[in-house]
């Protein structure tokens, strides 16, 4: 197997709310992968090498308008890096980098990737807050959210997980996130590959890890047994 390598896209700002914790997180499972912190002084290491995961957490509404300036002439890389199955995971806001646009309170959009069909409106006076608990695949999976932005597009064919408790995209909808190939966005936070250690099992199985063995996996799973109980009491 090829040397792992993991790419974390402007960590001194995409990283809202603890989630680079995902990342950090990750490198304990994976001691001897490579992870590559790109500054947003610097050109995308997925330009040119083989990534084996892309990483993108949620930063502040100024931050999305640079970072969609920054990505703009790699849209085409990673339209095609999705095609062909590179892994991502994209977490709280950066999955509306992607999207076509995101709507601002009077009217004006920002023009996004339009890499995936979903769209973004922004009520920057009113934060919504929930915790989620979905289904996805043969487990649950839990986290929280916390947007100044609803998100909209058809992702019923697409979605990360079905809402048991807290919103998808959006207040009328049960389907929360986008996933397409190996690419995953998600508005959950938490981080949530500590708080759920069946989708971390996942994340890793794509990677190629074989009987991947979690760091300090019998405390994660114990907790989040725990919070599926308080998730599903409430």
């Amino acid at each position: 197997m090829n040397k792992i390598k993991v790419e974390i896209l402007f960590p001194e700002f995409c990283n809202l709310y603890g989630d680079i914790f995902n990342m950090k997180y990750l490198q304990k499972c994976l001691l001897d992968a490579e992870f590559i912190n790109t500054s947003f002084q610097k050109i995308p290491r997925f330009v040119e090498e083989d990534i084996t995961l892309i990483y993108m957490g949620p930063m502040t509404e100024n931050m999305q308008e640079k970072v969609i300036d920054k990505l703009t002439p790699y849209t085409k890389k990673l339209k095609e890096l999705i095609n062909n199955g590179t892994i991502m995971l994209f977490t709280g806001n950066s999955m509306e980098i992607l999207g076509e646009y995101i709507e601002k309170e009077d009217g004006s959009k920002i023009t996004g990737l339009s890499i995936i069909p979903i769209n973004a409106k922004r009520d920057m006076m009113n934060r919504f807050n929930c915790l989620f608990l979905g289904e996805r695949k043969s487990y649950e999976i839990v986290g929280f959210k916390s947007q100044f932005t609803m998100c909209y597009g058809n992702n019923e064919n697409n979605y990360f997980a079905k809402s048991k408790k807290g919103i998808g995209l959006n207040r009328n909808s049960k389907f929360e996130g986008y996933e397409e190939n190996n690419f995953i966005g998600t508005y959950l936070l938490g981080p949530i590959l500590i708080l759920n250690p069946e989708f971390t099992k996942e994340i890793l199985i794509k990677m190629g890890v074989q009987e991947p063995k979690l760091a300090l996996e019998d405390d994660v799973i114990q907790a989040y047994k725990q919070r599926l109980g308080e998730f599903n009491s409430i």
